[in-house]
């Protein structure tokens, strides 16, 4: 370890660099594609990628999804092959097939990469070709310089030259970060009764509902890992409204709070609007607590989701952090976060996947949470784990589903309750 620094009296952050155990960016394409329902993701890479997303997505080989990989071949790696004839064909077959798709992303990996396919001209090319029909984007999905939650970081970073601009000068809100639709429709009611109205969210549920962005726009994040999207945004004139994330009941209030004071609610209503939400969570949540408080829990660095979760485990489900390990701390957008955080927290920043690992062995939490490639050998070890992309594939925001979050980390600690109970017996 290296590089200790302090982000406040309370909270080291410690830096940590060395060999990491982490999925790709393209895994992202799975919870895009099922947010933005007439968009196709064409990842250019090789049958390692297609093989990665097809086992992410869990897709039965009779299905038709909205993503699929164009597979570099060994002449296109060594430059015998037009990759842009061949991408053009791919493409245009696509839009042939699929008239119901609107935008085609056209995906980087590690290979397109390596051999420099510039996509960005691609893309500029194609959407000329199709100009009125369907817009063609790009972004790296690349492992190389990506966690696998960066991937929709880079995509919505890519579409935000695309956003419409507006003179308005009456305030709006977009709500950046993909949501499930039953989360965006349960905050979209809570909006309205706060007098909310003008609410846009970034993605929509088409590639065409694209919220126009001045400079009286007010932009709240709903996923952590956003950083460069958010800073687009803020280059476009878009003022960010800084808060927690509304992860459990805690998060959810503290996140309508700021986005409510910004917006000039009155507290009585906030209050009344609040109070149903709030006290259904915390009983939901109340149900949880003999299985999961006091439990030892530990974060190796994965999704960027870690801090929000662990305030989460730790100032309502009564858990016990270990190390927060998350692959990259913004220190600005988890400021909120890390005031809540229980004053004995650590959080490490980055991966030095060895010693991280030593120090779980040595630690023996009850649960860790972990990407699926260290999850197998820690549960071979009588470790306890929880894939951390489950938390990406599940609806985890908002006052309703803070039970259904809890319940995902209680499910593996009675499982291993009642393997201890069967062994016993």
């Amino acid at each position: 370890m290296n590089d200790m620094v302090s982000m406040s009296d309370r909270i080291p952050v410690t830096t940590e660099r060395g060999e990491r155990a982490v999925f790709c960016g393209l895994t992202s394409i799975i919870w895009l594609h099922r947010k933005i329902q007439d968009a196709f993701f064409l990842v250019i890479g090789s049958r390692t990628c297609a093989h990665l997303i097809q086992s992410a997505a869990g897709v039965m080989i009779f299905a038709e999804p909205r993503f699929a990989t164009a597979i570099l071949e060994e002449r296109d790696l060594a430059g015998l092959a037009d990759c842009n004839e061949e991408l053009d064909r791919v493409v245009n077959d696509v839009i042939s097939r699929r008239p119901d798709i609107k935008t085609v992303f056209l995906v980087g990996s590690c290979p397109s990469e390596v051999i420099k396919l510039d996509l960005d001209n691609a893309a500029a090319r194609l959407s000329r070709e199709h100009h009125g029909r369907i817009r063609v984007l790009s972004y790296s999905g690349s492992g190389i310089e990506t966690t696998f939650t960066q991937g929709e970081d880079r995509c919505l970073q890519n579409m935000v030259p695309s956003l419409p601009s507006t003179e308005s000068t009456a305030p709006e809100l977009v709500v950046v970060g993909t949501l499930a639709d039953v989360i965006e429709d349960q905050f979209r009611r809570l909006f309205d009764a706060l007098g909310i109205k003008a609410v846009r969210f970034f993605p929509g549920r088409s590639s065409n509902d694209l919220p126009a962005i001045g400079k009286h726009t007010r932009v709240v994040l709903a996923q952590p890992f956003l950083s460069d999207t958010l800073r687009a945004l803020s280059n476009r004139g878009a003022l960010h409204i800084p808060s927690c994330f509304p992860i459990g009941a805690e998060g959810t209030l503290a996140w309508f709070k700021a986005i409510a004071d910004e917006f000039h609610v009155e507290p009585s209503v906030f209050e009344t609007v609040m109070a149903s939400p709030l006290s259904r969570a915390r009983a939901a949540v109340e149900k949880l607590l003999p299985t999961l408080q006091d439990k030892h829990i530990w974060f190796l660095p994965d999704s960027q989701l870690e801090i929000p979760i662990a305030r989460f485990l730790a100032n309502e489900c009564g858990m016990r952090l270990g190390e927060i390990g998350t692959p990259y701390h913004d220190r600005y957008l988890m400021a909120s976060e890390q005031a809540l955080l229980p004053s004995a927290a650590h959080i490490v920043e980055g991966q030095d996947v060895d010693t991280q690992l030593e120090r779980v062995r040595q630690a023996q939490p009850d649960l860790t949470v972990c990407g699926l490639g260290i999850a197998n050998p820690l549960e071979a070890e009588g470790l306890r784990t929880k894939w951390s992309i489950e938390l990406l594939f599940s609806p985890i925001q908002g006052f309703d589903q803070a039970a259904d979050l809890a319940a995902l980390f209680a499910r593996p600690l009675r499982r291993a309750e009642k393997l201890r109970f069967t062994s016993c017996n």
